[in-house]
């Protein structure tokens, strides 16, 4: 057998492994210093796992805190222990899978925003469908030329995955997404 394919004891190389990849949302505040999201970051690349999305915003200016939206499918095992290295890296404050939080507190899922900016070209009757259809999906309008329309959304991830869908016949040229931005419901903070 291959050394580098050999069980090592670790949840990684378990061919028992039976857990299907969820997908899950983790919220980790952060010291906002220089690095710590590349360091964040390694440990899912260091794993081989994919960042769906990723958000980062500083939140708390006065104590210089950001908070990182990390949008992931992987086994709970896997994630597990992403976490809990997570949790031991200095900068990091707080690491919360909100996707199993909410399912602790018996909550519903967290609430997922995501703003897009959504730019369409064309004349005639397609410039009217896209209007037509953008005031449908209360999509704003923040430029605008005789060529073209750029629209802005805001919502969950299907209604902006819908919009882009509808407008791609009527002259779709870019699309710039944010990635959700996340937050569990009730009173509790993160």
């Amino acid at each position: 057998m291959n050394a580098k394919l050999q069980p090592t004891g670790s949840v990684y190389f378990s061919p028992t492994r039976i857990s299907p990849a969820e997908r899950h949302t983790l919220s980790v505040l952060v010291a906002n210093e220089p690095g710590v999201l590349a360091r964040v970051i390694g440990l899912f690349s260091g794993r081989g796992y994919n960042i769906e999305s990723l958000t980062v915003s500083e939140t708390e200016h006065e104590a210089h805190l950001s908070r990182i939206t990390i949008v992931t499918k992987g086994t709970p095992e896997v994630l597990d222990q992403i976490k809990a290295q997570l949790d031991r890296q200095v900068p990091v404050h707080r690491v919360v899978d909100l996707s199993v939080q909410a399912r602790e507190l018996g909550q519903p899922a967290p609430v997922e925003r995501e703003v897009a900016l959504v730019k369409v070209a064309g004349g005639g009757e397609e410039r009217a469908e896209a209007l037509r259809l953008a005031d449908a999906f209360d999509a704003k309008v923040v430029d605008a030329t005789v060529e073209h329309f750029m629209f802005e959304i805001t919502g969950k991830v299907s209604k902006v995955d819908q919009f882009i869908n509808v407008m791609r016949p009527l002259g779709l040229i870019e699309i710039c997404r944010t990635g959700p931005a996340s937050m569990n419901r009730g009173a509790q903070g993160m």
